[in-house]
């Protein structure tokens, strides 16, 4: 009973009767995340609350991202799938439900050895088709970590959490600037950037996100974060410690401040620890070698999700239709360089939640779901 009130208190009424709420998954400082069972559909979901989403200007954009990403990328299967979005009745909070998804790659990675070879090039593989298909739309997800990864028991994973995700296209070729207030407020873990995102420069690239994939990789062959750093100055001598001395060419095209060459000269000065070296003997060579081409200072020099795909580490899922790309470059309803207010990204949702609601109440589509994958697939994996 007790637990029945708990959950009274914490979910609106109206979200109780839409979903079977089964049990909590996590609670943080920013929402809860329960199990839930569809009463209209049927299917297992995540429900996820949003604790006062509007509540300023940052965590607004950042609330409005994550909804307009999510909805562009629906139809990939290695992107999490937004079912629904739902207001509070307090009209601070508001309600998501998404396909559900058993772990993330972060709790997987914890646990010890539970990844065999096999799971890692499959993980890497759908990563880098996830990361093609977004890219394609000219967009930057800024915020790849094991914890945003999602996983289940085929080892079938998804792409999550978009609120840092950035438009290429509404900036000036790719340059975010002072407008764009998320990265530097949000507080999250830094060891999966990008140099050039330490030193801030705003210039980003795709880059960004193949640098952080060349982390998660490394992370899952050794076990454990390789560049964790303690602040920025160290994330940088850590990752300084560990891959070339860049050029006068690439420090000139990276550094675009004195503050920022600096840091990077004096962290290039300490002793190297090779790649090699960090990653053991029991890595796969050709594992070594994709985490290398992918930590490259120079974010132009880094592979393109494109060209990571057809790396020997991943050959064996290797497959140019299943790779799909999108159509169009994505640009979402509000202007990204403008820091607006918080009425502004709160009404602007809710008028697309419901013309999409009167849209589906007109339509109510057939919608037959197939699988992308063959079964021979996934019989190649196995389950973990």
């Amino acid at each position: 009973m007790a637990q029945s009130k708990d959950k009274m208190s914490e979910i609106d009424e109206h979200i109780m009767k839409r979903f079977d709420i089964q049990k909590r998954l996590g609670k943080g400082a920013y929402g809860i995340v329960w199990k839930a069972i569809d009463r209209k559909t049927k299917e297992v979901v995540a429900v996820k609350k949003i604790f006062d989403a509007f509540r300023n200007q940052t965590d607004a954009q950042r609330t409005f991202r994550e909804i307009m990403f999510l909805q562009s990328f629906k139809n990939h299967p290695n992107i999490v799938k937004l079912h629904s979005i739902h207001r509070a009745a307090n009209n601070r909070d508001i309600y998501l439900g998404f396909e559900y998804m058993e772990t993330d790659l972060h709790n997987v990675i914890k646990r010890g050895n539970i990844l065999k070879d096999i799971h890692k090039r499959y993980i890497m593989y759908q990563l880098l088709k996830a990361i093609k298909y977004i890219h394609s739309g000219n967009v930057i997800h800024r915020d790849l970590k094991p914890s945003n990864v999602l996983l289940d028991s085929l080892c079938r994973c998804k792409i999550a959490d978009f609120g840092l995700a950035r438009s290429l296209t509404q900036g000036s070729e790719g340059t975010i600037g002072e407008c764009d207030p998320t990265l530097t407020d949000y507080v999250a873990t830094r060891w999966y950037r990008a140099p050039e995102i330490l030193i801030a420069n705003r210039r980003y690239t795709k880059g960004i996100d193949m640098w952080s994939l060349g982390c998660i990789l490394a992370e899952m062959s050794v076990g454990k974060p390789i560049f964790p750093g303690t602040s920025t100055v160290n994330q940088v001598e850590k990752i300084m410690a560990t891959i070339p001395t860049p050029n006068a060419e690439d420090l000139a095209l990276v550094c675009v401040s004195g503050v920022g060459s600096s840091m990077i000269k004096n962290a290039a000065a300490v002793q190297k620890v090779p790649l090699q070296t960090l990653m053991g003997t029991g890595v796969p060579p050709d594992a070594v070698n994709l985490i290398n081409v992918l930590l490259v200072f120079n974010p132009h020099k880094r592979l393109t999700a494109e060209e990571a795909l057809q790396h020997e580490y991943v050959s064996r899922f290797h497959d140019p239709e299943q790779e799909i790309v999108m159509q169009n470059n994505v640009i979402i309803p509000l202007n990204d360089d403008v820091r607006l207010s918080v009425d502004d990204y709160r009404n602007k949702l809710y008028e697309i939640m419901t013309v999409h609601q009167r849209r589906v109440i007109a339509t109510k589509p057939n919608v037959t779901v197939k699988k992308i994958f063959p079964p021979e697939v996934y019989s190649k994996v196995g389950n973990y």
